[in-house]
């Protein structure tokens, strides 16, 4: 019995913690394409990122909590990424922001051969956002998807949907 008592104020530590930083997540912006014109439409007062404690977009890899890749990924640009996010403090976590972002986009079929298939070849990705662009609410529902990853439930209901 005397084991289990540390280990079960350790948990609940540890749950503290993650809801800690479930409700103060700070975005580092890496706008590269016109993904970012709608991540930054996201953080107009329509949307109100403040909501989920997202409003604060650092540019210092330091102060940030996750990335948010948008845009084309190019073999010019893949290792500033990637020394961006080794920069980042753990825990960090990575949204891959538009089709671009995720599979190259429409650029990988033109045979353009210096654009990388996904972030995920680079840098390991935690929630994906697809569209050409993206709507500025999809963002939003990665951000409540994150930070259901961090605490294990979800803080504001789904919405229903009515067929």
């Amino acid at each position: 019995m005397e084991v289990r008592g540390p280990l079960i104020k350790f948990g609940v530590l540890e749950k503290l913690l993650n809801l800690a930083r479930a409700n103060s997540l700070w975005p580092m912006t890496f706008g590269l394409a016109c993904c970012a014109i709608e991540m930054m439409a996201t953080t107009a007062a329509r949307f109100d990122p403040a909501r989920f404690g997202a409003e604060v977009f650092r540019p210092s890899p330091r102060q940030c909590d996750f990335m948010i890749v948008s845009g084309t990924i190019t073999k010019k640009i893949a290792p500033v990424v990637r020394t961006l996010y080794e920069q980042m403090a753990a825990p960090k976590w990575v949204i891959a922001y538009g089709n671009c972002a995720i599979s190259g986009g429409p650029f990988v079929f033109e045979g353009q051969y210096n654009v990388i298939e996904g972030v995920d070849k680079v840098i390991p990705v935690d929630v994906y956002v697809p569209g050409c662009p993206p709507r500025p609410e999809a963002l939003l529902e990665a951000i409540m998807k994150l930070e259901e990853k961090l605490t294990g439930y979800r803080r504001f209901p789904t919405p229903e949907r009515r067929w």
